[in-house]
């Protein structure tokens, strides 16, 4: 099923292990190369990372881009 083209979804994950800017950029990279990502706001203070996508993600999938980053997805914040 998928969302009106006009409609996006905002998810916010919790993130372990970034600490300044190029921990930010790593994650925003690499959740950004997921299918249906339209933007990525990674927040190395707060270990928030919010993603505005298409449709819905897969977890998983955002979980293996952010272990690809160097990094750690605790789950949904």
């Amino acid at each position: 099923m998928s969302a009106p083209a006009d409609q996006s979804v905002t998810t916010t994950y919790k993130v372990t292990g970034m600490t300044c800017g190029h921990c930010e950029g790593a994650v925003k990279q690499e959740i950004s190369e997921i299918a249906g990502v339209s933007s990525v706001e990674a927040v190395a203070a707060t270990g928030l990372v919010t993603v505005v996508s298409q449709a819905p993600l897969d977890e998983e999938a955002v979980r293996a881009a952010v272990d690809e980053a160097g990094y750690e997805l605790v789950g949904r914040a």
